[in-house]
């Protein structure tokens, strides 16, 4: 099967080629408007594009020898038939995985937006941020400032982040408030929680004077328990190893009278169901603490959204994003937290401790997405 795209400003123009170059039995897949040239990302010109495929010629059955047996003409009937089953059943699989990969790699219809709205719209996109998302913020801007300035992307911009901020502003946004003494920080494995809790239990020593307790329930990775060690000798913070459920109530009650105790938890593959039923053996989910869920910015979105899903049965306050500066899309975050009602307590952007942590603000994010600008 012969399949091209094509791309003219009309459809008689793209017919035009179309019989052209594949002739008057080609069959139109696939349609949908984009918009190509301009300077930019201004002025587009619109244009239609079509994949279209030429089917091949039928197989033609052999000449018959004159005058044949009745078995011979029954045997080439047979191969004759089972020779065109096979051809028909071949294009039928072909075209079958050709839709799905139109379907796979053609892009939704998208709105009619203007040249600056759509240059906005394309720049969501790119950061990762679901389409129905994006097209919703595109749309609200549209309706809110209908007469905005055409090329005016600061101005744009501006209103790209107001419209984020509006929408990220019921969430809880920021660092830890010392509000409860036990804080645990979950996730898959890689994701650099260990260096996480070395970088919040400095700056609260270094920055809030707090007087802070390790314990790790990480067990399975001696590296990870030799790497705490090493933290809380630098800090002079004490640790504590949890094997057990009896080992971690022993170190709770040994620290009760600390301001804060963080609880680095092993990292497992997220896929893996067990993870939380063996994670509720060592850690009793039930008691009165926070727990964060440790996310690196650089996990596919797809595989964040199955991640956060995974621990839908524990009560999870806020989000750590690590691996800021392994990435340029930020978009996920978006993501995770408006379809999830969650906000986002700390990014971090290196491995020194404890200086490569932020706490995070809604319109720190916001700049993370849109890009830094200047006012």
């Amino acid at each position: 099967m012969k399949v091209k795209k094509f791309v003219a400003p009309t459809m008689p123009e793209l017919m035009t080629k179309i019989r052209k170059e594949l002739g008057a039995d080609a069959v139109i897949l696939n349609s949908k408007v984009v918009y190509q040239g301009g300077f930019l990302g201004f002025f587009k010109k619109k244009k239609i594009e079509v994949i279209a495929a030429l089917d091949p010629q039928p197989i033609k059955p052999k000449k018959e020898a004159p005058r044949p047996s009745e078995n011979k003409i029954k045997t080439e009937k047979f191969h004759l038939k089972s020779d065109e089953e096979k051809a028909s059943n071949h294009v039928l699989d072909e075209i079958k995985d050709l839709k799905k990969w139109i379907q796979k790699n053609s892009v939704l219809q998208q709105p009619s937006f203007s040249a600056t709205n759509q240059y906005l719209f394309d720049l969501l996109v790119e950061q990762e941020i679901k389409v129905e998302i994006a097209e919703e913020i595109i749309s609200q801007i549209k309706e809110n400032a209908d007469d905005i300035d055409e090329v005016d992307i600061l101005k744009s911009k501006k209103l790209v982040i107001t419209e984020l901020e509006k929408r990220l502003s019921k969430e809880n946004f920021g660092g830890i408030r010392y509000d409860k003494k036990f804080v645990h920080l979950v996730g898959p494995t890689g994701v650099g929680k260990t260096t996480t809790i070395a970088k919040i239990a400095a700056n609260s020593v270094l920055k809030d004077n707090k007087k802070v307790a390790f314990v790790t329930t990480d067990t399975y990775r001696i590296a990870a328990i030799d790497q705490l060690k090493t933290y809380s000798k630098i800090l002079d913070i004490p640790l504590e190893i949890a094997y057990t459920l009896e080992d971690y109530d022993k170190a709770r009650q040994k620290f009760k009278d600390y301001d804060l105790v963080l609880v680095d938890t092993a990292g497992r593959n997220f896929r893996d169901e067990k993870y939380i039923n063996e994670l509720g053996k060592i850690v009793d989910l039930n008691f009165d603490i926070d727990t964060y869920l440790v996310l690196s910015l650089t996990t596919r979105a797809s595989d964040l959204e199955d991640i956060f899903a995974q621990f839908k049965n524990i009560p999870i306050k806020q989000l750590i994003f690590t691996k800021k500066d392994e990435t340029n899309k930020y978009g996920p975050i978006l993501n995770l937290c408006l379809t999830n009602d969650i906000g986002v307590a700390y990014i971090t952007d290196g491995q020194d401790v404890p200086d490569d942590i932020k706490e995070s603000s809604i319109n720190t994010i916001c700049k993370m997405i849109v890009g830094e600008f200047d006012e």
